[in-house]
């Protein structure tokens, strides 16, 4: 993997403006309770301009990306797949969840990402 992540400072604006202007109550959700302040031993980054996409939320150390899906990627799927398949290609690991899991099941999505950091880091 490249040192910068393949971040695309092309993006960076539009993904200030997605991080201060139009974050789901999902996305503040997980972001306060689980992945901000390096709750889970890595640090995660909000927005993260990677390749021609902006990432939900990015590890840097291990590669891993969370995806937070609402209403809008219900008519997305073709382009969803194409983004994932980039991604995947790129080497980065994702971890997809909907609007619902996050704000019903936080403590699933805690132990399932919590568990790929361990295979992540194990690798290491």
């Amino acid at each position: 993997m490249y040192s910068n992540n393949h971040y695309n400072k092309n993006l960076k604006e539009f993904a200030r403006e997605l991080r201060t202007q139009s974050v789901s109550k999902a996305e503040k959700k997980i972001w306060k309770s689980l992945l901000s302040k390096e709750q889970l031993g890595v640090r995660f980054i909000r927005q993260r301009p990677i390749y021609s996409f902006i990432v939900d939320f990015f590890c840097p150390k291990l590669g891993i990306i969370v995806e937070i899906d609402g209403i809008s990627h219900l008519n997305k799927g073709e382009y969803d797949s194409y983004r994932e398949a980039k991604l995947t290609s790129l080497e980065y690991k994702i971890l997809r969840f909907s609007e619902g899991e996050v704000l019903n099941q936080l403590d699933d999505v805690a132990n399932q990402i919590r568990h790929v950091i361990y295979c992540l880091e194990e690798k290491e």
